[in-house]
């Protein structure tokens, strides 16, 4: 059995890209997502795509930094319930 700490360590381990298209509706909307994507680019001027790129970058940044903290918040929980299942002698 292999270590799931060393699966991290070692990048075999991707949460992030793991649980984004899991699911039959995250595949559905990533697709929708890209059309409306494309076609408003399409209708867009310089100056707007310009803009828009500039908001997709920020938003982008966001959401990394959001699944970052929600990731980092699930751990832990993660870690409290062991701990307390663990140490409960009930």
């Amino acid at each position: 059995m292999k270590s799931i700490i060393n699966e991290l360590w070692h990048g075999n381990i991707i949460p992030q890209e793991d649980s984004r298209t899991n699911s039959k509706e995250m595949k559905e909307l990533l697709s929708y997502l890209s059309r409306h994507h494309e076609d408003l680019e399409k209708s867009f001027t310089d100056e707007q795509k310009e803009v828009f790129e500039k908001f997709h970058d920020c938003w982008s940044e966001y959401m990394s930094l959001a699944e970052a903290a929600i990731f980092e918040y699930a751990f832990k929980l993660g870690m409290q319930i062991a701990i307390e299942t663990l140490t409960n002698s009930n």
